[in-house]
């Protein structure tokens, strides 16, 4: 149990990355509504409704993210198990969204939370991360 307090740098930097990705989701979700008066956006997407539920769902994963990024300093094997899929959902999910609708004004938040999600699982399954969470 003393390990735990030998929290390894990496372990910190995963959580400050996840809790940014998290955020990211999130600021992307509140953009694509903000998008609902512009017409040639919500055509881009198919319709209100489409708009509408991707920016649900981009904030609910994001919001899901940076409450479990906690856990992740704590050591929580839970935690970590949960943002590796919220992770890969929102990666997922972001791929479609900006090969989908890559002339839309919030493309390039799409990519940028790609970029920062393949990060945080490369940084959460490293040897030293899997050695922290398994003492």
């Amino acid at each position: 149990m003393a390990d735990r307090t030998l929290r390894p740098v990496g372990v910190t930097v995963v959580a400050v990355i996840a809790w940014i990705s998290g955020a990211l989701d999130m600021v992307a979700g509140i953009i694509m509504l903000f998008m609902l008066p512009v017409t040639e956006v919500v055509n881009e997407y198919g319709g209100t409704g489409q708009l509408i539920g991707a920016a649900i769902g981009s904030i609910i994963v994001g919001l899901i993210t940076v409450v479990v990024a906690g856990g992740l300093l704590a050591g929580n094997p839970v935690a970590r198990l949960i943002v590796t899929v919220l992770q890969v959902l929102s990666l997922l999910g972001s791929l479609f969204l900006a090969i989908a609708y890559r002339e839309s004004p919030t493309a390039w938040t799409e990519w940028l939370g790609i970029l920062v999600s393949i990060v945080v699982l490369l940084l959460l399954w490293s040897k030293r991360a899997s050695a922290f969470f398994s003492s």
